[in-house]
């Protein structure tokens, strides 16, 4: 598969300084996938050059196709100018778009014009747009507008503060969301179990694991039941700790008082045994939960064929495999990605592909991270050919690899004299706007030409900047 070099040192030398002069002119270095084409797509002239087939059209079509938010603002406005009456579910699908693409100064405009034109909302876009404010990290922008939904009359269930007591946790703001739950009687709200699922989940994580235990003993004396998910979050955090048999313990007391345990919770205590070397005693657990009425999962198989791979028994991880399809259940992405990961891990490069061969087939579509455990296997085994085999089909496959891999390919192929293909995949970064910067072109003209040739090209490299 790998091949000498053939190609001449100054074609490399040459190759090198074409691609960075490339890479340098927009003059920007990051690792982000594509950014938005600058130029309109035909669907999106199309709106703007056909005023009179849009206004037959409805709006809620329209604006599913367009991409930008600016361009969905701009027809939302043509819209009205038209003539056109927007109504509740017109403001909801462009305040969903704008809040997906994170353009939270244009949310505000569109939530000042509901107000404005006495739109009435349902709690679920106000849900919907606290959840967006705490993926941008807009923690303080969440909690305002909580408080705001009466103001656009909207009645406030405890969904809403569910939602804004996640928000909370998982941004580190543990003090507010209890500064927020304490006051939820003064505000009209019942606490359910969600809401102290949540308190609990913020405290294990900040492991006040005696804090957590002195909440669910409230929940108990407001004669909130607690669920399953409550009993997980503890037994979870115990086997963390590795405190197994405290984990046991509660999973008993979870059982007295009548709630059944789910996959997850025995997935959950086999990870702790695992984790203490019990192998053998978590495949016992997961046989003797079918006796207990809980059917076992591909959680549970995944939990085993994890540790097997953590220890290097690769064999019996693949026994365990075949042993699903013999019990009927099928393997899912996660349980090839722990096959794929080890394999690689252990050199087996070879034995990792025919894994994705094979999950393919049986109708298991690979995700990102199993093309990029791929790609990386091969790159490290030296095997630059096969990885730019994987590597098209992971681009074909609307998947995009890291930076770093794209750089250790196109560093093994030129030194292997595959030029063509180092074009093709320095190519393909350009298309995704994945640009290297000067550290990286140094290391890759010094993989690629050695220290001696290194010198000079990178003063060639360098002046092309300045």
């Amino acid at each position: 598969m790998i091949h000498s070099r053939s190609k001449p040192i100054i074609q490399t030398h040459r190759f090198l300084l074409y691609h960075f002069r490339t890479h340098m002119d927009s003059r920007e270095c990051h690792t982000f996938g594509p950014k938005k084409p600058r130029t309109k797509s035909k669907q999106e002239q199309h709106h703007r050059t056909t005023k009179k087939q849009r206004k037959s059209t409805p709006f809620l079509e329209d604006v599913k196709k367009v991409q930008d938010p600016e361009e969905a603002l701009s027809l939302f406005h043509e819209y009205h100018q038209s003539g056109f009456r927007h109504d509740y579910p017109s403001y909801a699908s462009l305040v969903y778009k704008l809040a997906k693409c994170r353009d939270f100064d244009a949310v505000e405009t569109v939530l000042g014009y509901i107000q404005d034109y006495n739109i009435r909302c349902r709690e679920t876009l106000f849900i919907a747009l606290i959840q967006h404010y705490g993926k941008a990290q807009l923690v303080n922008e969440a909690i305002e507008l909580f408080h705001r939904m009466p103001s656009f009359d909207c009645f406030r269930t405890l969904q809403s503060l569910n939602s804004l007591l996640n928000v909370l946790v998982d941004n580190d703001r543990l003090l507010d969301a209890k500064e927020i739950f304490d006051r939820s009687d003064e505000m009209g709200f019942r606490l359910n179990s969600i809401s102290f699922n949540i308190l609990i989940k913020g405290l294990l994580e900040k492991d006040k694991y005696e804090e957590a235990c002195n909440l669910f003993d409230e929940m108990l004396e407001r004669e909130v039941q607690p669920s399953v998910v409550t009993y997980n979050s503890l037994i979870g955090f115990l086997c963390r700790k590795g405190d197994v048999d405290k984990a046991k313990g509660l999973l008993e007391d979870m059982i007295k008082k009548g709630k059944y345990p789910n996959a997850v919770t025995y997935a959950l205590l086999m990870e702790g045994l695992c984790s203490i070397g019990e192998y053998k005693e978590a495949k016992k657990v997961m046989f003797d939960m079918e006796y207990r009425g809980c059917k076992p999962t591909v959680v549970n198989f995944g939990v085993l064929i994890s540790d097997l791979g953590k220890r290097g028994k690769i064999e019996e991880a693949q026994s365990l495999l075949s042993e699903m399809k013999k019990r009927r259940f099928k393997a899912d992405v996660v349980i090839y990605n722990i096959l794929v990961n080890y394999l690689c891990k252990e050199g087996k490069v070879a034995k990792a592909y025919k894994v994705l061969t094979e999950m393919q087939i049986r109708g298991c579509q690979p995700s990102a991270a199993t093309y990029r455990m791929m790609v990386d296997g091969f790159c490290l085994s030296g095997d630059f050919e096969g990885g730019l085999k994987v590597l098209t089909a992971m681009l074909n496959s609307k998947h995009c690899p890291r930076l770093e891999t794209f750089c250790c390919l196109v560093s093994g192929l030129m030194k292997y004299g595959k030029i063509d293909d180092a074009c093709f995949v320095l190519e393909e970064m350009e298309k995704r706007k994945m640009r290297v910067d000067l550290n990286a072109w140094e290391t890759l003209v010094r993989d690629t030409c050695g220290d001696e040739a290194a010198s000079k090209l990178l003063t060639e490299l360098i002046s092309v900047i300045q």
